[in-house]
C-alpha cells in the first residue's frame, strides 16, 4: 500500500527531527521554510524542497505545519498564499504549532467548507522528545481524522491522545504551559537554594528527581541549569507567546491564575533583556547571575 505523501511547513528545533523520523519511515516528504538553509541538511537526507507554500502542498496527502507565533500560523494558512487558498480537496492539514484555540477552530471552519479537513496537534517534549520519536500530542478536530492520522503520529509521539473537537488541542497545550510554567520556577528556585545553602545541586538532583517533586523541568534541564548550558530545547520568546495565549484564554473564561502570571512576567523581563533565543531553563538568571 502506498504511503501518503506529506508537505511539512517549519522546520526549526523540533521540526527538523521530525521530518527525519517520517523520512526513516519511508514517508516522502517536502519542506518548506523560510529559512533554506535551516531545511538543507533534511535535503540532503532525501527530503524534497519547495520554494513556497503552494508548490510544497501541491501533491500532498496530508500538510503538517510548525512554525513560530499566531500570526504565521494566520498567515500561512489564510493569505492568498496560504495552505487554504492553494489546497485541494480531501487534504488533510495537520497544525502543530502551539496557538490560539480560536484561530484553530477558525482554520478548521475554513477547512470543512474547502472540504479539507484539519487537526490542531500542538506537542510537548521539547527537543529531547522530537529526536528520540516520544512528543506527547495533544489532537482537537474530528475523531475519525484523529485515528486516521494515528499511524503517522505514531512515527513521532509516544502518548497522542485525541481531546476534542477544533481547538481542543490547543486548550490542553496551554494546561501543559501553565504547568510547565509552575515547574520551571520550582525546579530553577530549588537549584537556586542548593546552590545558597551548599549543597552540591548535581547530588541533590539524584535525590529530589527520584521522588514527589521530578518533573522535565528539573530532571531533564535540571543539569543543564547547573552547567550553565542554555541552548534551547524550547526558546524563550516562543514561551511567552504560549502564556500570552494562556492569559488571554484565562481571562475569556474569566479565571484568575496568579501563578501563570507571575512566569510570564518574570518571562517576559528575560526576553525584553535579550534571552529570546535561549531555552526555558535560563529562568535561573532571575535568581543567580
Amino acid at each position: 500500500m502506498q504511503k501518503e505523501k506529506i508537505a511539512f511547513i517549519g522546520t526549526g528545533v523540533m521540526g527538523s527531527s521530525i521530518v527525519k523520523h517520517l523520512i526513516n519511515a519511508s514517508y516522502e516528504v517536502t519542506v518548506f521554510t523560510r529559512t533554506k538553509s535551516k531545511a538543507e541538511p533534511l535535503v540532503g537526507q532525501g527530503a524534497r524542497w519547495a520554494n513556497n507554500v503552494a508548490e510544497a502542498i501541491e501533491h500532498a496527502d496530508i500538510i503538517f505545519t510548525m512554525i513560530g507565533m499566531p500570526t504565521d500560523v494566520e498567515e500561512v494558512y489564510l493569505s492568498d498564499q496560504g495552505i487554504l487558498a492553494n489546497g485541494h480537496p480531501s487534504q488533510i492539514l495537520v497544525d502543530m504549532t502551539t496557538s490560539s484555540p480560536e484561530l484553530a477552530i477558525a482554520i478548521a471552519e475554513k477547512a470543512a467548507s474547502l472540504q479539507m479537513d484539519s487537526l490542531d496537534a500542538p506537542v510537548s517534549g521539547g527537543d529531547i522528545g522530537a529526536r528520540n520519536g516520544t512528543l506527547s500530542i495533544m489532537c482537537g478536530g474530528k475523531k475519525e481524522v484523529f485515528e486516521k492520522l494515528l499511524p503517522i503520529l505514531s512515527v513521532f509521539g509516544k502518548q497522542i491522545v485525541y481531546q476534542g473537537t477544533a481547538g481542543a488541542g490547543q486548550h490542553a497545550k496551554m494546561c501543559n504551559q501553565i504547568t510547565v510554567a509552575g515547574n520551571m520556577i520550582g525546579a530553577c528556585e530549588a537549584i537556586a537554594y542548593a546552590m545558597e545553602s551548599g549543597l552540591d545541586p548535581d547530588t541533590m538532583l539524584r535525590s529530589v528527581t527520584s521522588g514527589a517533586a521530578n518533573s522535565f523541568s528539573l530532571s531533564d534541564l535540571g543539569p543543564r541549569i547547573i552547567t550553565e548550558n542554555y541552548e534551547p530545547g524550547f526558546y524563550v520568546k516562543h514561551f511567552v507567546k504560549d502564556l500570552h495565549i494562556a492569559l488571554q484564554e484565562a481571562e475569556r473564561l474569566n479565571l484568575k491564575l496568579p501563578g501563570l502570571h507571575l512566569a510570564y512576567d518574570m518571562y517576559a523581563d528575560l526576553l525584553s533583556k535579550g534571552y529570546g533565543e535561549k531555552g526555558t531553563q535560563v529562568l535561573i538568571k532571575k535568581y543567580i547571575k
